[in-house]
């Protein structure tokens, strides 16, 4: 056992010694090649880019009130946050798609991709709580720079919209509005800290 111990210790040693006669190098971990190198000291430090990261200073707010709303709307939007982000790259790759295409193939092609959706959505979405469901919208529009009756109506056409912005009425939801900065400062807040092309390829 203390042979063992011995020679793993010995190889720890010159393996250390021989990187140290290389300044920098490459070392794949789980796949993905990085660059490395040796500082003063002897340390291997591995050069990685990281991603994207939001960092926001300490809020404060006026009122409880406030802080209350600020606080539901940040876990409310965080638990729809993969739906926005979703919504936002589906609707970017359709008018991609369908840009240059007759009308007949753009409506077939939206037929098809509503139901594929509805079969992967449509349970979930339904059990959103009326705040869920705005601040949703509101991820969509904000991204996007257009309201939602505007993005159904490209979609489905103007009585699908028309149909859509009525019922959305009744749950206090003004689709022809859109996203308008400075009406809510607690949903501004909290969509100011959240990045719907995260992860999505840039054009």
């Amino acid at each position: 056992m203390k042979y063992v111990f011995t020679l793993l210790l010995f190889l720890f040693v010159l393996a250390r010694g021989i990187a140290q006669e290389s300044d920098k190098g490459k070392v794949t971990i789980k796949g993905q090649t990085y660059d490395y190198i040796i500082d003063a000291a002897g340390d291997t430090l591995i050069m990685a880019g990281l991603g994207e990261v939001s960092i926001t200073s300490l809020r404060s707010f006026e009122s409880e009130e406030d802080y209350k709303k600020y606080r539901k709307y940040r876990r409310y939007a965080y638990s729809v946050y993969p739906y926005a982000v979703e919504a936002v790259r589906i609707f970017k790759e359709v008018d991609a798609i369908t840009n240059d295409i007759k009308k007949g193939q753009k409506r077939k092609y939206i037929k098809t991709l509503q139901e594929d959706l509805e079969e992967k959505f449509e349970a979930p979405l339904k059990k959103l709580t009326r705040t869920q469901g705005m601040l949703l919208i509101k991820m969509i529009e904000r991204e996007l720079d257009t309201p939602m009756y505007d993005l159904v109506k490209g979609l489905r056409g103007g009585w699908t919209a028309t149909y859509w912005n009525v019922l959305g009425g009744f749950y206090g939801h003004h689709l022809k509005e859109g996203y308008i900065r400075g009406k809510d400062p607690m949903l501004d807040i909290v969509l100011d800290d959240l990045n719907l092309t995260y992860g999505q390829k840039k054009p």
